[in-house]
């Protein structure tokens, strides 16, 4: 796993200081598996993504939480829902970001998860959730600048996600502390760490997003090393990746063993897109609806 995570890096390391870098086709000279049985593309409604007037707002608090795995006080920002009430269960949804990234990657580069869970509950397409953007560098260092040298502190994210984190989330706001309740989903970097610490741990988490998820996304194999045990546990396991995206391969060849597998999976091609918030955006609009449903 740490040797897949420094590849990814040492690939990515110009996403250090920035936004996700684009990543051309054949960037890792790997099949991209265009043959692979994709789902249909819906667009998403014009301004899914806009503020909106005249509905509620959520609101999003940044916490510090204590890491045990870490040895520091660590950061997170998390979305409340309109009308939150300590008095109801929520469900949680942790949304990671990408090597370019922090805890703040979705909320001020683009990916307006505030806006899109607004809208969201404004036209009653979601169930009640939070929505927690941790730092996915499990490092005292976790700063944007890490760079490549962050690789492996991705990696040991799982001790500090399930750890520390989160109980912090169920001991300091209403939610649901079972599995049914819980999802994790996240872009490229988080991709590949929702992937492998969400298949790896069905029984944290029910329902699992990878977008244009990147290099570190652990081979097929090691992700469902029990068939019937995934088919038997796994609520949801939902991907897209834009049709330009050089990181296809990833998610086309995890659908493409679900498929030979029969492991219910989604894989939706985002058309002529490349590795952005564009996709990323769509992704968390679709995941969201899809969670938490009974």
């Amino acid at each position: 796993m740490k040797k897949l995570l420094f590849t990814a890096a040492l690939v990515l390391a110009t996403a250090a200081n920035a936004q996700e870098p684009n990543i051309p086709m054949g960037m890792f000279g790997g099949q991209q598996n265009t043959n692979v049985n994709f789902d249909p593309y819906v667009a998403a409604p014009q301004g899914f993504d806009k503020e909106r007037a005249g509905i509620e707002k959520g609101t999003v608090k940044l916490i510090e939480y204590q890491s045990e795995s870490v040895g520091t006080t660590r950061k997170a920002n998390v979305y409340l829902p309109p009308k939150y009430d300590a008095k109801k269960k929520y469900s949680v949804l942790y949304l990671l970001h990408g090597i370019g990234g922090d805890e703040w990657e979705w909320m001020n580069d683009g990916g307006v998860p505030n806006i899109i869970m607004d809208n969201l509950y404004a036209d009653k397409k979601v169930a009640d959730m939070i929505v927690v953007m941790p730092n996915g560098r499990a490092a005292k260092n976790d700063s944007r600048s890490g760079g490549m040298g962050s690789a492996a502190a991705f990696g040991e994210f799982d001790k500090d996600l399930i750890g520390s984190l989160i109980p912090y989330i169920e001991k300091n706001f209403s939610v649901y502390t079972d599995k049914d309740h819980r999802a994790i989903a996240g872009l490229s970097m988080g991709g590949g760490q929702s992937l492998n610490f969400g298949l790896g741990n069905m029984d944290k988490f029910a329902y699992v997003g990878g977008f244009s998820s990147a290099p570190n996304t652990a081979q097929p194999q090691q992700l469902i090393p029990d068939v019937e045990k995934t088919k038997k546990e796994n609520k949801l396991l939902w991907m897209v990746c834009g049709s330009a995206d050089g990181l296809m391969f990833n998610s086309s060849r995890l659908k493409a063993f679900c498929d030979e597998k029969g492991v219910p999976c989604t894989l939706i091609q985002y058309p002529g897109e490349g590795h952005n918030f564009v996709v990323w955006k769509y992704g968390l609009y679709n995941f969201a609806q899809l969670i938490f449903k009974k």
